[in-house]
């Protein structure tokens, strides 16, 4: 408010200093076109002969001087008019001159003084409209806050005293389980302000665990016919622009330059897999066409935003984009939902499925949404798969499934998503040829089972309180030999199973067997193995 009352302070100095300026321009045109009208007498005076010049002449005529004596004092005074006229002309002219300069830079001054008068009206009607905004906001936040606390007062009044306890057990227990929290305890990974905001690094524990969901995930994958591909993580903004990225995204997104051409840094993986399906003119026999990618992207988030890993900057999607003809859309959505069953029952989690429709800025026409949407609904009616509807939730190209999963403690996180596409194949011109011979577009169904491997092992840290399952666990057996003459024979079964892909720790520090015991079972691993004498003897473990 201060800020505008300055602005306005100093608008009306400026609006003073213009009329002070556009008088000073008045004046001096008057003043112009004062000394036009003398010079015009001036010049007037040249033609013809002045009365004083006349009154000489009939003198000297009465008092009989010659022709010649006449005429020689008429050109004298002639001569000497027409020299004063022109003196007089020449003065006026550059008194013209320097006036018509002055009101120049009076102009040029009013022009500036203009401009910036404009740009002040800009800035205090942002000004005014920022302190409108924020008062409507802070009158919305009231409002938020005037509901809540009705809301507060309605429920304690209305829950049990059991209800309450175990409201407050559920925040005790979601505080036990914050995977920041965890990740640090566990050494998983950690974040660094010098490098810089929504940048996980990930520590040996964390990069073993996320290495074999990985390799999980890849045998998963390539099971059920999908195909390895790569694209390069920063593409000319042409290809932004001609996906509709560019217009509809590019907040999200971090740009460059290089060799006076802009590129843009991928936020997603489908404009690259796109141009790799293009390489080839694929026959509609090869449908549908599965490529995958662990796709690194880089998306722009408000630092207000980030949280742990369930929002960064940096992060690598389990990314997947099946091209396949009109026909074959229902058989891959109902392929694509029973391997996001088979792997989150694998983790025991227990799922919701959404149908999210077009959102406010989105490409395409009505109809091709309103087909799309109700092609998803019906593919999901046929299997008899419950769904819930996100109005406006779709991605800008196209509708989609999103994956829903609720944790241990009942809570729900968006993780996979399935969306029909028909939009970025048109433009990019991907094309198949089809039974007839003949050139067809194929639909893009874009698909993420996990959504991203920084946010599920988020959700999972969490749903597992840090005690993973054995076949991605950081370490899956820690080793506690009773006495040294022990340790061989753990450091040997440690060799064996790093063969298998299988990790372990020996506790062999100078401390106490119980202590050492107590110390693994803080690593919360799956399998802790006691070896004595009679493990060594038998080459057995006791389980």
């Amino acid at each position: 408010i201060e800020g505008i009352k300055a602005l306005i302070e100093n608008f009306d100095k400026v609006v003073a200093f213009a009329k002070e300026l556009t008088g000073y321009v008045d004046e001096n045109a008057k003043a112009v076109e004062n000394l036009t009208n003398e010079i015009k007498l001036q010049e007037a005076a040249n033609i013809g002969l002045t009365s004083s010049i006349e009154n000489e002449i009939a003198m000297m005529t009465a008092q009989g001087a010659s022709i010649d004596d006449i005429l020689k004092k008429k050109k004298e005074l002639v001569d000497l008019q027409v020299a004063e006229n022109d003196k007089n002309i020449s003065l006026s002219k550059a008194k013209i001159k320097q006036i018509q300069e002055e009101s120049n830079y009076y102009e040029t001054a009013k022009q500036g003084v203009l401009s910036f008068l404009g740009f002040h009206v800009a800035a205090i009607n942002s000004a005014v409209k920022a302190e409108e905004d924020k008062a409507l906001k802070v009158a919305e936040v009231n409002n938020d806050i005037a509901k809540a606390e009705s809301e507060t007062s309605k429920l304690k009044t209305s829950l049990t005293i059991e209800e309450i306890n175990a409201g407050k057990k559920a925040v005790e227990e979601a505080k036990k389980r914050d995977h920041r929290k965890l990740g640090t305890e566990l050494e998983l990974f950690t974040f660094n302000d010098d490098v810089g905001a929504g940048l996980p690094m990930w520590l040996p524990n964390g990069a073993r665990l996320r290495s074999k969901l990985e390799h999980l995930l890849y045998k998963a994958h390539r099971v059920r016919g999908y195909e390895p591909v790569r694209g390069p993580e920063i593409l000319k903004s042409e290809m932004w622009k001609i996906s509709g990225h560019y217009a509809n995204y590019k907040e999200n997104m971090y740009f460059t330059t290089i060799d006076e051409q802009e590129y843009g840094i991928k936020p997603m993986n489908c404009v690259g897999h796109i141009q790799i399906f293009k390489n080839n003119l694929v026959s509609y026999k090869d449908l549908p066409k599965k490529l995958f990618e662990y796709g690194v992207v880089h998306r722009h988030e408000m630092s207000g935003a980030m949280h742990g890993l369930f929002r960064v900057r940096e992060f690598t999607q389990d990314d997947s984009h099946i091209f396949c003809t009109q026909d074959q859309i229902k058989e891959v959505i109902f392929e694509v939902l029973e391997f996001v069953d088979s792997l989150l029952k694998m983790f025991d989690f227990k799922y919701e499925i959404e149908v999210s429709t077009k959102p406010e800025k989105a490409i395409g026409d009505d109809i091709f949404w309103e087909k799309t949407t109700a092609g998803i609904m019906d593919a999901l009616n046929e299997k008899n798969i419950e769904y819930g509807i996100d109005e406006g939730g779709g991605a800008f190209y196209g509708p989609k499934i999103d994956i829903k999963i609720l944790d241990a403690i009942g809570r729900k996180w968006q993780c996979g998503t399935v969306q029909v596409d028909m939009n970025l194949p048109s433009r990019f011109n991907a094309e198949f040829i089809n039974d007839k011979g003949e050139k067809e577009q194929p639909v893009m169904i874009h698909r993420a089972i996990l959504g991203s491997f920084e946010r599920f092992i988020g959700i999972l840290t969490e749903h597992c309180a840090g005690e993973f399952p054995f076949v991605i666990a950081p370490t899956q057996v820690i080793f506690v030999p009773i006495a040294d003459s022990h340790v061989e024979y753990a450091k040997e079964i440690q060799r064996d199973l790093l063969e298998d892909g299988i990790d372990s720790k020996i506790f062999n520090m100078n401390e106490s067997l119980n202590k050492r015991i107590r110390m693994a079972e803080k690593e919360r691993v799956p399998m802790i193995v006691v070896i004595g004498d009679e493990e060594v003897a038998n080459k057995s473990i006791a389980l």
